[in-house]
């Protein structure tokens, strides 16, 4: 069994400065289309209650030109075609989850981003709630949860702005424009950051998403990245810091490459460890887990195999590695897919139960 004489927000603040704490802390994600198999096959009432997470987001800082444009321009049987919030022409699946598909860019060049994507931005701020994210606070707090300010990091914003082509070789032939973007919308999610807090919002931290690394590499090299990028990486964490918070980083890939460069901006915690792009805690851990919190790691794929024998190696020798710091947190190494039973899900989370412990 779970051994909880900790609330969430101590146990997760615990975990942060290696002091004793009760059990690890979780969280996890799940595909819509898990959660609907998982009812069919007799899962009941709400995930994260059975789960028993430790997190609650309280915002999602999400610059958009024009926030709310959803025009459509065509549709099949299949699929439906938009120009979205970011000018971006995008095309879904009408029935299923899944990536869309980015069937073009709308800001292409440095005049259209300094003549309309860059002005619609500043005109559109706010990006978040803060009655909404007030009101989610106060419930956290209630529940003893550990609370978060959440949004999207520079790498990600410019690339979904930009589109990877233009935003790489922009990296190259023009990096004082990337640096103008990356910059603009680092700033315009502390401004979001620092409207939530004025209006009363005390978070316990900041966990911030975005994928900047493949299953073979990051997408630019590292000198590249500590260049261009590393600056407002490095930016969001003071920002945190300043305030006394823990910063988690997500990102998917490969990201061994830059783990320095993280640990030197301030970086607090980096999840999920995409197992699937070689990270694992088994080896991190050892090398990074007094310095860095590492989060998440457990392989969905073999989760995907149903083999409990499998499974329970996986959830096993994980949790041991990164508990040998007390600076680990459970959660898939990405986000549950349908492929996965809910027997599997069950099993995984007893072993996360009863080898979590630290007591």
């Amino acid at each position: 069994m779970r051994t909880s004489r900790l609330s969430s927000r101590e146990r997760v603040a615990r975990m942060f400065k290696r002091q004793d704490h009760d059990c690890i802390p979780r969280a996890d994600s799940f595909w819509t289309e898990t959660s609907e198999r998982w009812r069919n096959e007799g899962q009941e009432g709400d995930l994260n209650a059975f789960l028993g997470t430790d997190f609650k987001a309280l915002s999602w800082s999400d610059p958009r030109p024009f926030p709310g444009q959803k025009r459509l321009v065509s549709e099949d049987g299949r699929t439906q075609t938009f120009v979205d919030e970011w000018g971006n022409t995008v095309r879904y699946w009408k029935h299923r989850s899944g990536t869309p598909e980015h069937v073009a860019f709308g800001c292409t060049s440095r005049r259209e981003w300094e003549e309309t994507y860059k002005p619609a931005l500043l005109a559109a701020w706010p990006f978040v709630n803060p009655y909404a994210s007030y009101r989610d606070f106060e419930s956290g707090r209630r529940n003893g949860l550990w609370t978060y300010l959440c949004g999207l990091e520079t790498f990600e914003m410019t690339r979904r702005q930009l589109g990877d082509e233009v935003f790489l070789i922009g990296m190259i032939e023009d990096p004082e424009w990337i640096v103008d973007v990356s910059r603009t919308m680092t700033g315009l999610v502390l401004r979001d950051f620092d409207l939530l807090m004025d209006r009363g919002v005390k978070p316990d931290g900041v966990w911030i998403y975005g994928d900047m690394a493949y299953r073979r590499g990051t997408m630019c090299s590292p000198a590249m990245y500590r260049e261009l990028v590393w600056p407002d990486h490095k930016r969001m964490a003071d920002w945190a810091h300043a305030r006394g918070l823990p910063f988690i980083f997500h990102t998917d890939g490969d990201v061994k490459g830059v783990l320095e460069h993280y640990i030197e901006a301030g970086f607090d915690c980096l999840q999920p460890l995409e197992a699937k792009a070689g990270m694992d805690v088994r080896s991190l851990s050892p090398v990074y887990g007094e310095r860095l919190a590492l989060f998440g790691n457990i392989d969905v794929m073999v989760m995907a195999t149903n083999d409990l024998e499998l499974v329970e190696h996986e959830v096993r020798t994980k949790l041991q590695a990164g508990m040998a710091t007390r600076g680990y947190a459970y959660h898939s190494d990405h986000s549950v897919p349908p492929t996965v039973s809910w027997e599997t899900y069950e099993f995984v989370i007893d072993l996360v139960d009863r080898h979590g412990n630290y007591d």
